[in-house]
């Protein structure tokens, strides 16, 4: 009787959440007409409640749809932990690399409008890219110790090879090699830069493979942020502003925030070894003046009601609530195996898409191209990606069906709540 009454009060709370939240998205009166337990959706806020309560986390909020409509939606823990406010069901986050996909659907916006061919090379966007080198580390016999040469591309870096990670370019601080350390040293997540001055730095870099020969996450996606730019004739933060998230009614996602948005953003909780928050934190820095440095890697802000309305866009194949971003045939371009199976992929951490683990990558995403391989739950052709500070998404059109998870937490120590999230989610899914 006791645990009886415990579900009620979840849902109860639960439903209070959908109705701010899923207002315009749909919701169902139980998660049964949905296809889903009740009880099992439950295992999902206990185990989070418990990570809470534990120290493990400062707070989450949790959404799943199916069928177009939210079948749960909860708030667990703090907004900010130390001020001991309450999480909120539109608190803002930090989303990072959850950012990309919506630079990528950006890009792919302006291919259908014929003003960017995925084939063309890059330089032919941005000039300043035509002639950059790879850097090949060499052993000095002399002293023994590394040092790096240059040489020419052996064919052009494409849009597509910017779009799916292959393109050459790094993040500095995910290696160690001469070329990462180079990177590290040009400041390249300068907050104060504009994308165009951002470009100039890294035009003065060596890629780290031959385009087209490696699989490297890196700050590929910046690239196309500069490129939307120019094809456009647009500031990119009003591109995604008057072509996306306005259309789209995500009224709380931009790369900073307003006077009235910034009471309501996440926090990390303070690290108890270093006695500081980890990562980025602080309203102060995205609400004294609008920002310089629109990062299409990694700068947006949303809550989990903002990023539903984005995931059911793709879902739906490119429109929401008659809104057409993107035509479908696009989103299924986007969402298919876009690299070659020979050429390696090194890793990042458990979203390396390796063949090892049933996952490749697309236009933006990670999708899952075999049933096998993979322990985690999932269906072949869902699609996924996560951010620096612990955020998490994924679409799985079999089913009908998306998740956000929404926590800000070091990357590294995610990776259990995401893999969690799915398994919970799966396991109460019944019809």
């Amino acid at each position: 009787m006791k645990w009886e009454r415990v579900l009620l009060t979840i849902w109860i709370f639960a439903c209070c959440a959908l109705r701010v939240v899923g207002q315009d998205l749909g919701k169902v009166s139980r998660p049964e007409d949905g296809g889903f337990s009740t009880e099992r959706l439950a295992r999902i806020t206990k185990l989070f409640q418990a990570e809470v309560e534990k120290g493990a986390i400062p707070g989450a909020v949790l959404l799943v749809a199916r069928d177009g409509k939210l079948v749960y939606l909860q708030t667990v823990g703090y907004q900010d932990r130390e001020k001991r406010l309450a999480m909120k069901a539109d608190a803002i986050f930090r989303i990072a690399s959850m950012t990309k996909p919506a630079t990528s659907v950006a890009v792919m916006m302006l291919a259908e409008e014929g003003k960017i061919d995925l084939l063309a090379p890059v330089w032919q966007y941005l000039p300043e890219l035509k002639d950059v080198k790879v850097g090949v580390e060499k052993m000095d016999s002399s002293s023994g110790k590394p040092t790096l040469s240059f040489e020419d591309t052996r064919r052009a870096m494409t849009v597509q090879d910017l779009l799916r990670h292959t393109s050459g370019l790094v993040y500095g601080p995910f290696g160690n090699s001469l070329v990462h350390q180079a990177y590290n040293k040009a400041n390249l997540f300068d907050a104060h830069q504009t994308l165009a001055e951002f470009m100039t730095k890294l035009s003065t870099l060596p890629l780290a493979h031959q385009p087209g020969s490696v699989w490297e996450y890196g700050m590929s996606t910046d690239v196309l942020g500069r490129i939307v730019e120019v094809a456009s004739g647009m500031a990119f933060d009003r591109f995604l502003e008057e072509r996306i998230t306005g259309p789209l009614r995500m009224n709380d996602t931009a790369f900073y925030l307003n006077e009235t948005q910034a009471s309501r953003l996440a926090e990390p909780q303070i690290d108890r070894a270093t006695g500081k928050r980890p990562g980025a934190s602080g309203a102060e820095d995205l609400t004294k003046e609008k920002q310089k440095w629109f990062s299409g890697g990694g700068g947006l802000l949303s809550t989990a009601s903002d990023y539903a309305r984005f995931c059911q866009m793709l879902l739906n194949r490119g429109q929401l609530n008659g809104v057409w971003l993107l035509a479908p045939k696009t989103i299924a371009v986007m969402t298919s195996d876009q690299v070659p199976p020979a050429i390696p992929r090194l890793g990042y951490e458990d979203l390396a898409p390796t063949p090892e683990m049933g996952h490749s990558f697309g236009l933006g995403f990670a999708v899952r191209t075999d049933a096998g391989h993979s322990p985690v739950s999932g269906s072949v052709g869902d699609y996924s990606w996560a951010g620096a500070y612990g955020t998490y998404f994924w679409i799985d059109p079999q089913e009908k069906m998306y998740a956000v998870m929404m926590v800000q937490m070091p990357f590294p120590q995610a990776g259990y709540y995401r893999r969690a999230l799915r398994e919970l989610v799966y396991g109460a899914l019944i019809h």
